[in-house]
């Protein structure tokens, strides 16, 4: 009973994890425009995603200009998106095979053998696309970091860590502790040790055998 409910929570917070990596890829706030110096407007604010450019004005109008082209776009941009797009993936695939895996679910619940490998496999998908993820997030996070503390980049140019960021953190976390309980949601199997073999009785000396 212990691993069914180890084995949900652990599917749970995989799949918990697995939309957050999709929302934080979809999100355009991965870095927002860092206020740092004295004489700057603050009429508008600019946020830079994987895969646009917006500016929202203070009265709450939001304009959104997609990225031209793939192959102008930094390294740390395309290998940004290719880590979370591949995570995405590979926590579709991770979602149907340990779908299949679960306890409650009727389907092969004949080989109860082959089930339990479904949901370790799934949990180990969803452990290779949780650690995808932050590999990315950490890798663009360094990055934002950097320039911001690089006494080379202009005041007005430097931006710090956006919402979006911090929830392609929080998701591939998720993801890698719902992944690890699936894998350790299988029961142990138990040592059988084969029946102790009872010693014969001796049969109790009447008083005949003495003379």
């Amino acid at each position: 009973m212990a691993n069914s409910g180890l084995q949900m929570l652990g599917f749970i917070l995989a799949f918990v994890g697995w939309v957050g990596l999709i929302i934080s890829t979809a999100m355009p706030q991965w870095k927002i425009n860092a206020y740092a110096g004295e004489n700057i407007l603050t009429a508008q604010a600019i946020y830079q995603g994987l895969w646009m450019n917006c500016i929202t004005q203070s009265t709450g109008q939001m304009q959104c200009k997609a990225f031209d082209t793939l192959l102008s776009l930094p390294t740390i941009l395309q290998g940004t998106r290719a880590l979370m797009v591949a995570s995405i993936l590979l926590g579709l695939i991770a979602f149907s095979i340990s779908l299949i895996g679960m306890k409650c679910m009727k389907c092969m619940e004949d080989d109860q053998v082959q089930k339990m490998r479904m949901a370790i496999i799934g949990g180990i998908f969803f452990l290779v696309a949780g650690f995808a993820a932050l590999v990315g997030t950490s890798w663009y996070g360094n990055e934002v970091a950097r320039q911001f503390f690089d006494i080379y980049t202009p005041v007005n140019t430097r931006y710090e860590f956006g919402p979006a960021l911090f929830i392609g953190w929080a998701a591939a976390a998720l993801t890698i502790l719902g992944g690890g309980f699936l894998c350790c949601s299988c029961p142990r199997r138990e040592t059988t040790y084969p029946p102790s073999r009872p010693y014969p009785k001796c049969a109790p000396s009447s008083g005949k055998d003495y003379v």
